[in-house]
């Protein structure tokens, strides 16, 4: 029996999947949460194979959510169902640990097979997402060059373009997680953007496949 957990702010959402997951022999909801906050802690209490986990959650959302849960090594795999397919969306999830991306319009079938793949250890992405990310996964390592960035700066961007945490930057570069945190201040205000996501994609720069 696969365990799920469903991450949802809507309730009439919830209700529907629920409903289809009732149809089946080897698949229960264990537990239902309408924000990441409640999704994280019911991971830690209940440990289910998948979480089923929207983006756009009150509180803290979907994909901070997935990262806490991956920060913890928990073997619960997150599948990503949600509205958004911006390449951004995308990308912050699998960088944050998802193990699947589908979106709200996916049929049954393809929900239920979505939830078997990634409780069996597949990645899983439905419909045109799957060869968008195989596109820009088979894109070789870049070195990051942006106008204005130090050169210890541009290194660090390197790093976070390739979806690196601080912890794993600061071991790299033999420096505390606290120097690099200024850094990626830094960079963030330089390139004028508000996130680690946002530097990423310009890192990456407007040509990725995940754009098309």
């Amino acid at each position: 029996m696969i365990t799920v957990v469903l991450a949802d702010d809507h309730p009439v959402f919830r209700e529907g999947l629920r409903f289809v997951l009732s149809q089946t022999t080897d698949i229960t909801i264990i537990g239902e949460a309408s924000d990441g906050s409640t999704a994280l802690r019911l991971v830690t209490e209940l440990t289910p194979e998948v979480v089923i986990m929207d983006i756009a959650m009150p509180g803290m959302g979907g994909i901070e959510a997935t990262r806490r849960i991956q920060e913890q090594d928990s073997p619960t795999r997150v599948l990503m169902l949600t509205m958004d397919e911006d390449h951004a969306s995308v990308l912050a999830a699998l960088r944050a640990g998802a193990a699947g991306y589908l979106l709200k319009g996916a049929d049954a079938a393809q929900i239920l097979s979505a939830i078997r793949g990634v409780a069996d250890g597949h990645a899983v992405f439905g419909g045109p997402l799957a060869s968008r990310m195989l596109d820009f996964f088979a894109l070789p390592p870049q070195q990051v060059k942006q106008e204005g960035l130090s050169a210890r700066e541009q290194e660090i961007l390197t790093y976070l373009a390739d979806g690196r945490s601080n912890a794993d930057i600061a071991r790299s570069l033999v420096v505390s997680p606290i120097t690099v945190r200024n850094h990626v201040s830094s960079i963030l205000r330089k390139l004028q953007v508000t996130d680690r996501r946002q530097a990423m994609l310009k890192a990456r720069g407007d040509s990725s496949p995940l754009s098309r």
